[in-house]
Order: structure tokens, then sequence, then C-alpha cells
């Protein structure tokens, strides 16, 4: 009896340990970070598919949305598919593509993430030289590959509402294992209401 009392008491110690355990993976994946996949081209050259991101619910509760970032977002077309984009219009901003460049609130945009130059399509939401205001509670995002990207040039402005969070580290492949930082100028990143004027 002593000898199946000790296996009893090692079995719940074991139980306790992962129930414990899975209790911190489960806060962990609801409220502070997940794991997601890339799936498609869009982001490349920044991301591939088939590699593995961990994408923070925390970063925008304590800092504001830049130009720039990287996002985790729900579809606009169908939730329950995520769509990873980057960030380039905040709510405000005036954007226009023309000739193959973005112009952010009269600036052409320096993009040294981007694949190709910017492209458009018939019937696309984006007009050629036509200036889109971002609306409030909204923003405007673009894939890195821009040939081979769903993005905002068709769908429209997505609500900030619809994000999951930010895109801050590559865990695999372990080769290309790190963070990512934001390679915005600074003073490209956030909202000016200096730069800011309507057409």
């Amino acid at each position: 009896m002593n000898f199946l009392k000790k296996i009893l008491d090692f079995v719940m110690d074991i139980l306790e340990t992962i129930t414990f355990v899975a209790s911190i993976f489960i806060v962990i994946y609801l409220f502070i970070m997940q794991p997601n996949q890339v799936k498609g081209a869009s982001m490349e050259p920044a991301l591939h598919s088939g590699e593995y991101i961990f994408t923070s619910k925390i970063t925008y509760k304590f800092r504001s949305i830049e130009r720039g970032d990287i996002i985790v977002f729900k579809s606009p077309q169908n939730p329950d598919i995520d769509y990873i984009k980057r960030v380039i219009g905040l709510p405000g901003d005036r954007v226009v593509i023309k000739n193959e460049t973005v112009s952010v609130n009269g600036l052409p945009l320096n993009e040294p993430y981007i694949s190709t130059q910017t492209t458009l399509w018939e019937g696309g939401y984006i007009k050629e030289g036509k200036s889109v205001i971002v609306p409030e509670g909204e923003l405007l995002v673009l894939g890195d590959n821009r040939p081979r990207s769903s993005d905002s040039r068709e769908f429209g402005t997505i609500p900030i509402s619809s994000i999951i969070g930010q895109v801050f580290y590559r865990y695999f492949p372990p080769s290309k294992m790190g963070g990512f930082e934001n390679p915005l100028p600074k003073n490209l990143r956030a909202f000016s209401q200096k730069l800011h004027y309507l057409p």
C-alpha cells in the first residue's frame, strides 16, 4: 500500500506540473503572444513561406502603431484567415501610388524592404495617382512583395480592431532566428500633423 501511495503521489505531482505549465502557455497564447506560420510569398524578402514567427499581442497596449511595423490581422474577406502585411498608412494619412511609388502625406516613401516597385491593377481599391485618406480607426497595409500580395491596393483599408498583433521574432528556421527592426526612420513612423494635408 505504501508503494502504491508513492506512485499515486508521484503521478499527481506530474499532473499538477503539467497543468501548471499548460495554464501558463494558455495565458501566454491568449493574452501575450502567439506563433504564426508564414504562408505565401507576399512578404518576401523579409519573410518567406514556411517560416515561423512570434506575434506580440501586447505591443500596442504600450505604444502606438507605426508605419513600417509588420502586423498579423484577420483577413477582411475571410476572418478565419490571418494575413501578414506591413503598415504603410495610419489614420488620417493621405496615401498616393503613382508611377509605382508610394507617397504618404506628400512625401515619397523610401522602402528598403520591398522586392520591386509598387504596381496596381484594374478594379482594385487604389487607383493610379488617386489619393486615399485613411479613415479613423483604420490602416493601409501592403505586402513587401508587391506583385504577389493581396493587400489594401485590392481590398482597401483594414480596421485596427482586426489586428492580432505585431510580428517581433522569427524562430524558424534556426539559421534566421532573430527579431525584427522597423526599417523606417523614426521621423517617418508616426503620424505628423505638420506633414499632413488634404488634396
